[in-house]
């Protein structure tokens, strides 16, 4: 047996032994007493503790005793405060741990560290100290750099990290002043010295419309440039479909076929058809074979795992596929034979499916529609647009009514079906934002969307009972105590809805945005409804989605912008041909748990960089409105002030301070007291009008201030809410 071997058995024993139930917390020297450790082998120990600590397996406290996690020890992620202190979060536990200035142990956002819980309450939080930083998160970041005679500074875009990185003469890379940069972290500093890094990267000036989705896009470290690996790995993608890829296909040419996708889509992974035969419906959806041309552990595949799912930015999309596929050979565009895995479910007169068929497919699609032009004709009766598309308008009808009969069978059970305004943002030619508005959501975005859903769910619960490794998208119950308070906010509003003490039913909610449908307050109580719920998440157990009320959901039908399609893509092909042999079946169980993870981080991480793009443009349009008066809807309260919601989507902060001579305070049950003299109440629902004080694209705010009764009487600042329309 090899020392190295040797040495890792004694590291596990160890391990085991200080995890072990009957262990009690030892010091060093009590440890090699107990195990009766010879002199010349003390400093072997001694190495191998300080090494499991290192590795986060076991903890040593501030008494020097060595004991396993989770008994007041946990490892988690670190959250700054630009104030100093931070919160500690960790995974399973719904509330983050609260960590004073001085405990901080120089603990740097998004650093993993481990945590000593002292039990000590800190508002509705608990308190801890960082006992050691187990592993630095952040290596680089985004920011402003600022000129100074012999050095220069870089104030970070992220808000919460404490103090600005220093930046010496010759890591400045020639920076100047209103720089947007990328700076690579080479101290974290401390309590006396800054941080300090080297730019390795300049974006752009701040005032460049460009550079700001840039930096959210940098900020993150989404790539954007696929390595040449990738790129020279595309000589061998195909531009058609040969005869020979056809081969050993269901042949569904001829069946007519559509796909109905936004006016600007480019990549068109789904497909449906639909007809009826012997008093069934047949509702084929078919997906982008986009598994035959990325195979697993590829350069294509490697890259497309480390994006995990395109990104969606306003004006631009950065792909998880390269433009060859994802607008190519995988998009399903009009009138070119394409390969495609297909859901063909049947379909009875009540709207249940009662059989169903997946498998390999050769399509061609017939004609490539719009929503808008699909609900021209379904729910405008344009004549115009019908006459157009006469050969597909009796199938367009049949499709709202299969979508009906399966929402209709949806909504019984209990799905939440969220219907709240989203923004949509129009940027001009010159790169600036010309209008913000609510996005019109039409019925044929929920045609596709019932589609979608159905195939999902039956491809989840066919692999389910098949009892296969696969990948599933679950979402669990809300927790009890955000259920309590959304209760309480929107009893505000003559609302109400059942819970238990420790569990409620989706249908309880769904109750809710029924009752809220065409409300004032429907956009509103819809938003904090969906704050309850928890995030979905990929996971290799099925352990249902709340929101829609099934017990068996997975994503299928998006392989060219999510991997986790392409994933069950790969599991149910091999499963097709035969191919899910004993060691292919624990290939899968061995990465199948890290992959349903990386993908759900990736998820986040897209979303983020979504909802920070929004905010900027959000911003940006607002400040050319500055001393505008609007009429919004009070959406929230804190001790600190009100926020107010336009009717074009954009959320402003009214702060207390900024409510002129009044006399305010914020009671607990979110009420506003404004004026001791009138009584006047502000609560969350109110309409309110408001002026724009200052939009401000560094901390991505937007303040208001309550409009005076004069405002509206004219002037300069007086302007009609109208560009929500």
């Amino acid at each position: 047996m090899s020392d190295n071997t040797l040495r890792n058995e004694r590291k596990e024993n160890i391990y085991n032994l200080i995890c072990d139930k009957s262990y009690v917390p030892l010091k060093f020297k009590e440890l090699c007493y107990l195990l009766q450790v010879p002199e010349g082998d003390k400093y072997e120990l001694k190495d191998i503790l300080n090494e499991l600590v290192d590795d986060g397996l076991i903890a040593r406290t501030n008494k020097g005793k060595y004991q396993k996690l989770g008994e007041g020890i946990y490892r988690g992620k670190f959250i700054s405060n630009s104030k100093g202190f931070g919160f500690v979060r960790v995974e399973g536990i719904d509330e983050d741990f609260f960590i004073p200035i001085n405990k901080t142990c120089g603990a740097f956002h998004d650093d993993t560290v481990l945590i000593q819980i002292t039990g000590t309450p800190y508002g509705k939080r608990t308190e801890a100290v960082v006992l050691k930083v187990l592993e630095r998160g952040l290596k680089r970041l985004v920011g402003v750099y600022e000129q100074n005679k012999s050095f220069g500074f870089v104030i970070p875009d992220n808000r919460r990290i404490d103090g600005d990185i220093f930046i010496s003469k010759k890591n400045s890379m020639g920076a100047m002043t209103g720089h947007k940069v990328v700076v690579e972290l080479t101290s974290y500093g401390d309590k006396v010295k800054s941080a300090e890094g080297r730019i390795v990267e300049i974006i752009g000036h701040i005032n460049d419309p460009e550079t700001d989705v840039l930096s959210v896009v940098k900020a993150l470290d989404i790539p954007v440039d696929y390595p040449e690996d990738v790129m020279v790995s595309l000589k061998n993608i195909p531009e058609s479909v040969s005869s020979k890829e056809m081969a050993g296909r269901y042949d569904l040419r001829h069946l007519t076929t559509v796909t109905i996708d936004g006016e600007d889509a480019k990549d068109l992974d789904d497909a449906i058809t639909l007809y009826e035969e012997d008093g069934l419906y047949k509702l084929g959806v078919h997906i982008a074979d986009v598994s035959h041309y990325v195979k697993e552990n590829s350069p294509l595949d490697k890259e497309a795992l480390k994006r995990g799912t395109s990104c969606y930015l306003i004006d631009r999309v950065i792909p998880m596929l390269p433009h060859k596929l994802s607008n190519g050979i995988c998009s399903l565009n009009q009138g070119h034979d394409r390969l495609a895995l297909s859901c063909l479910m049947d379909i009875d007169s009540n709207g249940h499916i009662v059989n169903h068929k997946i498998c390999e497919t050769v399509i061609n699609v017939d004609k490539r529609m719009s929503y808008s032009s699909v609900s021209a004709i379904i729910e405008d009766d344009d004549e115009a647009v019908k006459e157009e598309y006469k050969e597909l308008v009796p199938m367009f009808y049949l499709m709202l009514k299969v979508s009906d009969m399966l929402r209709a069978n949806r909504k019984a059970r209990g799905s939440i079906d969220f219907d709240f305004d989203e923004s949509k943002i129009v940027i001009g030619e010159d790169g600036l934002v010309s209008y913000v508005g609510a996005y019109e959501r039409r019925r044929s975005n929920g045609i596709i969307e019932d589609f979608m859903l159905a195939a999902n769910e039956t491809i989840a619960e066919d692999y389910f009972w098949q009892e296969l490794p696969f990948e599933y998208r679950v979402h669990e119950a809300p927790d009890s105590e955000k259920v309590k308070q959304l209760a309480i906010l929107i009893s505000k509003f003559g609302y109400y809805f059942k819970t238990s003490k420790d569990n409620i039913h989706p249908k309880e909610f769904q109750k809710l945005l029924n009752k809220i449908e065409g409300s004032d307050c429907e956009s509103l109580v819809s938003r904090m409804t969906l704050r309850t719920m928890r995030q979905a998440k990929y996971s290799t157990e099925c352990t249902g989605h709340f929101g829609l009320a099934c017990k068996y959901y997975c994503h299928f039908t998006s392989p060219i912008r999510r991997y986790p399609d392409l994933q069950i893509h790969r599991i149910i092909k091999d499963n097709i041909h035969g191919r899910l042999d004993e060691n292919r079946i624990n290939h899968y169980y061995a990465i199948l748990d890290k992959v349903a993870d990386d993908n759900s981080k990736k998820e986040r991480r897209a979303e983020e960089a979504e909802r920070e793009v929004e905010k900027l443009k959000k911003v940006e349009y607002m400040s050319a409105h500055i001393g505008e008066i609007y009429e919004g809807i009070i959406s929230g309260v804190t001790n600190r002030g009100i926020y107010v919601e336009l009717p074009n989507t954009i959320e402003g902060f009214v702060n207390v301070s900024n409510l002129y001579d009044d006399y305010y305070c914020f009671s607990q049950e979110e009420y506003a007291m404004i004026g001791e003299e009138t009584g006047k109440k502000y609560a969350i629902g109110d309409r309110i009008k408001v002026k724009v004080k200052s939009a401000d694209k560094m901390s991505r705010t937007i303040d208001f201030v309550i409009s005076h009764k004069g405002d509206d009487s004219g002037g300069k600042g007086k302007r009609k809410q109208n560009n929500s329309k």
